[in-house]
């Protein structure tokens, strides 16, 4: 669902700027007040995840693939503002290293995926909890949270485009929110899933306090989920999906997928390593690496919070 540059006019792009830069500012103040200094290292660890998942698609329909966005699941484990600021982070390397999302539209993309659809996903989620007690009711949030992000996330896009001209609403706005509909039951149901193994595992990371009771520990919450990080990016990527994601279906269905461009030349575009000419070893290449700067940014982001 990442806009690429030349699909929205200059309007769109000063405001969903706008919108965003705020909301992420918003986002920074309300984490530095709220979040337990004890997760704030735990800001890096969840932006190495959502980059390393967002990069292993999986197929959807014949001709489609989607990915895990991420932000319900973060939302639940550090809240709505951290979730934000780890979106944003994400959404910032892939889009300076990789070309994912035009440096033009970072803004949209960061309002869509980052504010909309991890502020509006987290109160569902909330709202799901509240009626059914427990850790069952939980889980339902995230599941169905992270399904109503993805598709207020591509109602959003599908906006922002007809906004711009470039499709009109009645083709973009059933076109978006149909397979991302289908793209989001996929994110529901990976969202549950680690969540309730986080629960499982480690439940004192559920709880408003986190656990201090025992030595080091958050050490092996940062081994475990640095080494499944490492291992969706390097491992399992390169053998993600190669078919276009959402978006990229309804530009080519529409006729409009020509006009995507790039206004900046990324030094990894396409997670791709110039140079490296085996197809496996530069796309896990060019994870590692992605995964990495992301964690640092986001690391770098925590310690200032801290």
């Amino acid at each position: 669902m990442h806009i690429p540059d030349n699909f929205l006019d200059l309007k769109t792009v000063a405001v969903t700027s706008a919108l965003a830069a705020g909301a992420v500012g918003m986002a920074l103040h309300q984490a530095q007040r709220d979040l337990p200094p004890a997760r704030v290292p735990l800001l890096g660890l969840g932006a190495a995840f959502v980059f390393a998942a967002q990069m292993v698609n999986f197929p959807v329909l014949a001709g489609t693939s989607g990915h895990l966005v991420g932000s319900v699941l973060i939302a639940s484990l550090l809240g709505p503002a951290a979730a934000v600021i780890v979106m944003t982070a994400v959404l910032i390397v892939q889009c300076f290293l990789f070309s994912d999302g035009g440096l033009t539209a970072l803004g949209a993309n960061i309002l869509n995926m980052g504010v909309l659809g991890t502020i509006g996903g987290w109160f569902t989620a909330t709202a799901v909890a509240r009626l059914m007690p427990g850790l069952a009711g939980r889980v339902a949030g995230v599941a169905f949270g992270g399904w109503f992000s993805t598709v207020l996330a591509a109602a959003a896009c599908s906006l922002e485009l007809a906004w711009s001209g470039t499709v009109p609403l009645a083709l973009a706005f059933p076109a978006m929110v149909g397979i991302h509909a289908l793209i989001g039951l996929a994110e529901g149901l990976i969202g549950a899933l680690v969540f309730v193994t986080v629960a499982r595992l480690r439940p004192d990371l559920l709880e408003t306090r986190p656990d201090t009771t025992h030595r080091n520990p958050m050490r092996t919450v940062w081994t475990w989920g640095l080494a499944v990080s490492v291992t969706l990016a390097v491992l399992i990527s390169p053998w993600a999906s190669p078919w276009p994601d959402g978006l990229e279906t309804v530009a080519e269905h529409l006729g409009v997928a020509e006009r995507a461009t790039s206004h900046w030349p990324a030094p990894m575009p396409d997670y791709t390593i110039p140079g490296l000419n085996h197809a496996t070893l530069t796309i896990a290449a060019a994870g590692l690496i992605g995964t990495l700067v992301v964690l640092a940014l986001a690391m770098t982001l925590g310690r200032w919070l801290a």
